[in-house]
């Protein structure tokens, strides 16, 4: 079962209450699917949502700190991130440790 996403205390910036059950949706898709990468639009037709909801839940997941957005505007999953440079670091205290 999928936790429900801790949300943060204040959800003003938001404009509209967004269901519980269309979180944990989304949030599931992100967790079966890793590596799942997807811009607004894409999410939109993904989950059947108006532009203003998907926004929202968006918003919603990235607060929470279960999203992030890419510099090229695509959201994932943040344990999917790993920085180019530090995996580069990280590959090189390998070798010279060898």
């Amino acid at each position: 079962m999928i936790e429900p996403v801790d949300r943060p205390p204040s959800r003003a910036n938001h404009s509209r209450c967004i269901p519980d059950d269309m979180l944990r949706r989304v949030q599931g898709e992100f967790l079966e699917m890793p590596g799942l990468r997807v811009t607004e639009a894409q999410a939109r037709r993904l989950w059947g949502l108006d532009a203003a909801t998907c926004s929202d839940v968006l918003s919603v997941l990235i607060d929470t700190s279960f999203l992030f957005r890419t510099r090229d505007g695509a959201f994932m999953r943040i344990e999917q991130a790993s920085p180019a440079i530090a995996r580069l670091a990280l590959s090189a205290a390998r070798i010279t440790a060898a």
